[in-house]
């Protein structure tokens, strides 16, 4: 991988995508998928990253998982589009962010999470997937989706990848505190 393509703290936003009660207990890896979901949470507090969070029909499914909720700094964007990059709402506050980086994380990898990596990569982003922050109901259909994400030019990681390209060093202060994240 090239310097240019390590991710970098400034231009990055983190994304949860629809990480909600009634869809959630039903993914594969749920609870791994939970963890490193908080953790980049917790992360992005540390170094002060962007966070933009999203729940698709929250009255049919549900509110975001409280594990979640209570690392999330912002109130989710509500949206019916499976893609976030068709919701006004969402491209509005993605906007605000002067985003250049994405960083996914979230549901279901082969439906909301791959349209918005997919039209993200279209509108010019550099798009991040975070490999076991994601997932599906089905194993398969996570496969496949990143497979897809990887042919478009999305950027595979996982979440430890991902703290420690930002981060680039140790020995700094904000390095002592994600050293607590990933003990």
């Amino acid at each position: 991988m090239s310097e240019s393509s390590l991710l970098i703290k400034d231009g990055t936003v983190f994304i949860v995508i629809d990480v909600q009660e009634r869809l959630f207990a039903k993914i594969d890896g749920k609870e791994q998928l939970a963890e490193n979901i908080c953790k980049l949470l917790q992360f992005a507090e540390i170094l002060e990253i962007p966070v933009i969070a999203t729940e698709q029909y929250p009255k049919g499914l549900g509110p975001t998982i409280p594990e979640i909720r209570k690392f999330l700094r912002v109130k989710p964007i509500e949206k019916i589009e499976f893609s976030c990059m068709a919701s006004s709402g969402f491209r509005r506050r993605l906007f605000e962010t002067n985003a250049e980086n994405l960083v996914l994380t979230g549901i279901e990898t082969h439906i909301c999470v791959a349209q918005t990596a997919i039209e993200a990569l279209k509108n010019g982003y550099k798009v991040y997937v975070v490999y076991d922050a994601v997932s599906s109901r089905r194993r398969e259909d996570k496969l496949i989706a990143i497979e897809r994400m990887k042919q478009h030019g999305a950027l595979i990681v996982t979440t430890e990848m991902v703290m420690y390209e930002i981060l680039r060093r140790a020995g700094t202060e904000e390095f002592k505190k994600v050293l607590e994240l990933v003990k």
